[in-house]
């Protein structure tokens, strides 16, 4: 029986998508965000009942089921008051699986602390040699209830720790585990419970489901033999390691591209593409491989995906080559991890454009990472001087202001053979809406020198 009515938790670009599948579906919706100048005419048209302001237990009068958006907790307050009402807990995603249509295909998940978009998006372009549809969302842009307008072939769905929380019988036909490192702790509080949470991608695996795992991370190959025995197809992927025992596929990565082990023999697949450089998107691009081979897609397919894929925007987007010098968008970089990531994956010198509106971490580690690597850095935004402060000694510096100076900066110091890179290791509200707008802007000023 499906519920005849419904409260929707966050009004984002989930929590919007589901509340017009259940109007669609004749369900009444509340719809509850704690923003109050949020603009919904859209759902007011479906019939859907807002509420913009805090959370109040008369809400949850003749609720059957909260669909909460990834920011609400299970854990929180009104949640918990949820369940002590009886009322059940489902994430958009728990949502959309129910209601995906007669003859849609299965899902296959990708979640990690890192990587995961980039290699959700290559999943579904390895998917597309099969000529059927190929749905990519989830936590990639797309949520997952827009794939319940239609019925498409496999769906390639991105999984953030938040969205497996709230699952009950959503389940995956394929799924990877990208790697595991400290984050959302405020959430969890732990790590143990950070990895628990990670852990409901393997739940209720339906005939003929396998795992794909890291074999470089200890936390994440320690499950490799419970999920074998669970009765799943075991792959796994390394850059270290060679195939062991008991693995039903294998990729490794190594100097011009991948090693895949399958069961019918070895396959080398070059690895070429500006799009996927670095060893994380090679560590990436071996999980993609893995699914989408363990999927049915052949061999050689897969090497004609690896080479067209275009990758993601603002993740070492390649922009273009104009007098011999390469310029890269890389304005997701919000923190220092992710610019380390960047100039570690740069096999040309550099010109950096970092700056904007720091989190407080120190951006020392980033001295290391550029020493032989890094020509100059350009700053920008609001931690210009504490930028100057870090490389004084070790580099040219300049102050620029703003991205559009360091543009102009760097098109008169680069030289051919020489990369300029936007990796600001900071987030970007001091100047702009989000990294997207940073990255866009970015784009076009480089496209119009």
């Amino acid at each position: 029986m499906f519920p005849s009515k419904a409260l929707i938790l966050g009004l984002g670009k989930s929590g919007q998508s589901a509340a017009q599948l259940l109007c669609r579906k004749g369900v009444e919706v509340l719809a509850v965000d704690e923003n109050p100048t949020l603009q919904a005419e859209g759902l007011l048209a479906l019939g859907a009942k807002l509420h913009l302001g805090p959370m109040s237990p008369a809400l949850w009068e003749g609720v059957e089921v909260a669909i909460l958006s990834p920011g609400w907790s299970p854990h929180s307050p009104a949640c918990q008051e949820a369940l002590q009402r009886g009322i059940a807990l489902w994430g958009e995603i728990e949502l959309a699986f129910r209601c995906l249509p007669e003859g849609a295909g299965p899902l296959l998940g990708i979640t990690g602390t890192n990587g995961k978009s980039t290699t959700t998006a290559l999943l579904g372009h390895l998917l597309s040699p099969t000529r059927a549809p190929v749905f990519v969302g989830g936590n990639l842009g797309r949520p997952l209830t827009e794939a319940c307008a239609q019925a498409f072939a496999v769906h390639a769905v991105e999984l953030s720790s938040y969205q497996l929380e709230s699952l009950h019988k959503a389940c995956f036909l394929g799924a990877c585990w990208l790697n595991l490192t400290e984050d959302h702790l405020a959430r969890y509080g732990t790590m143990e419970a950070y990895e628990a949470a990670k852990l409901h991608i393997f739940e209720r695996p339906p005939p003929g489901a396998y795992a794909v795992l890291n074999a470089d991370e200890a936390r994440l190959w320690k499950h490799a033999v419970p999920l074998r025995e669970q009765g799943r197809g075991l792959w796994g992927f390394s850059l270290e390691k060679d195939r062991p025992e008991g693995v039903e596929g294998w990729a490794k990565g190594g100097e011009g591209g991948i090693e895949l082990y399958t069961p019918q023999g070895a396959h080398f697949l070059p690895l070429a593409n500006r799009s996927l450089r670095g060893r994380h998107n090679l560590s990436n691009a071996m999980a993609a491989l893995c699914m989408a081979h363990a999927h049915g897609i052949p061999v050689s397919a897969l090497a004609r995906g690896l080479g067209s894929f275009e990758g993601l925007a603002h993740r070492l987007e390649f922009v273009r080559e104009l007098d011999g010098v390469e310029w890269i968008n890389d304005s997701k970089a919000t923190n220092v991890d992710a610019t380390l990531v960047a100039l570690e994956a740069m096999t040309s010198p550099v010109w950096l454009i970092a700056g904007g509106r720091g989190k407080g971490a120190s951006y020392q580690p980033l001295i290391n990472a550029s020493r032989k690597k890094v020509l100059g850095v350009l700053t920008v935004g609001e931690d210009a001087v504490l930028l100057a402060q870090a490389f004084a000694g070790e580099t040219e510096v300049l102050d620029c202001g703003n991205v559009k100076e360091a543009v102009l900066k760097a098109r008169q110091l680069a030289k051919p053979g020489e990369v300029v890179l936007l990796s600001p290791a900071c987030a970007s509200q001091d100047q702009f809406a989000n990294f997207e707008e940073r990255g866009n802007l970015f784009r076009r000023w480089v496209e119009a020198l």
